[in-house]
């Protein structure tokens, strides 16, 4: 194409097609014309490509740049731009775009063998038909340059929210407490006193099994469920949270070097439950609304 636009004034492009071709470059004037054309005016396949490319790359940068291709994905067809997901991976190959990825991992679940321990009331069973039925908590690390800042999570297994949290520089029984306050809190804001039906699902970590956290659930009626230790599987989903939390709000932002690290990662926290498209995916569909029922 380039080689007979440039040579086509002096020669035109039925002598240049001729010459290829008798030099095993067979073109005929018609498919350069044809092609020509088709610059000009693109098909409907590349529009639809332009502005998708446009879309894909807004939902990329609004979420900093941490979205895989199946949460671009996801999100676009929540904002009712209708496209496959194959589409979304190719055209964000196309453009250079690419989610985070999660790295190693560092023991936070250390068992207390002289402690006594809650059943396991969930056997795995994460998926719960209503909100309040399972709460699952775990805790997990922020390395700063100033040292290790932990961070407690406490989410509805239902509809994928973060209830509470919180933030120390020391992982302690208080950490899980405040978490577990700060969620008790969150759903009494929303009118739910009774907690009575509600399950408390963690490892084995002491902080979790320690008597003054067993007590606490206990005067609000909540049910303790503690599942094995060593294996992941059993609070998968917290393990989840945990992941998207360092991935997508501190790794991928950089380290925290400021002195103050608590408070910083406790900042980025608030992003990540400020953020629905982030966390609250439930097959597919935001946890806030889902069949047209508001999700607490």
């Amino acid at each position: 194409m380039e080689y007979i636009d440039g040579h086509a004034g002096r020669f035109g492009v039925a002598p240049i097609c001729r010459v290829l071709s008798a030099h095993g470059i067979p073109i005929a004037p018609s498919t350069y014309y044809d092609a020509r054309r088709r610059e000009s005016a693109p098909s409907p396949a590349r529009r639809r490509d332009a502005e998708l490319c446009e879309h894909i790359a807004r939902v990329h940068a609004e979420n900093f740049g941490v979205y895989g291709a199946r949460k671009v994905w996801l999100q676009l067809n929540r904002e009712g731009i209708t496209v496959a997901r194959c589409t979304v991976e190719r055209l964000m190959k196309a453009l250079g775009l690419q989610g985070v990825r999660r790295g190693k991992v560092k023991r936070t679940t250390i068992a207390d063998p002289a402690t006594a321990r809650a059943n396991d009331l969930v056997g795995r069973r994460l998926g719960p038909l209503a909100p309040n039925v399972l709460w699952v908590a775990d805790i997990t690390y922020v390395s700063t340059w100033s040292g290790w800042v932990y961070v407690a999570f406490v989410t509805d297994a239902y509809a994928r929210r973060i209830l509470g949290w919180r933030t120390s520089t020391s992982m302690t029984t208080q950490l899980v407490l405040d978490a577990v306050e700060h969620a008790i809190w969150t759903r009494g804001r929303h009118g739910v006193a009774d907690l009575g039906g509600v399950i408390h699902h963690t490892d084995a970590g002491s902080q979790y099994t320690a008597v003054r956290f067993s007590e606490r659930l206990a005067e609000v009626g909540i049910s303790a469920s503690v599942g094995s230790v060593g294996d992941s599987f059993d609070n998968a989903l917290a393990e989840t949270i945990n992941g998207l939390y360092k991935t997508e709000l501190i790794k991928h932002r950089g380290p925290v070097a400021d002195r103050r690290a608590g408070r910083v990662c406790h900042r980025r926290m608030g992003r990540l439950v400020q953020s629905p498209p982030a966390i609250r995916v439930l097959r597919g569909h935001p946890a806030s609304r889902i069949g047209g029922r508001l999700l607490l």
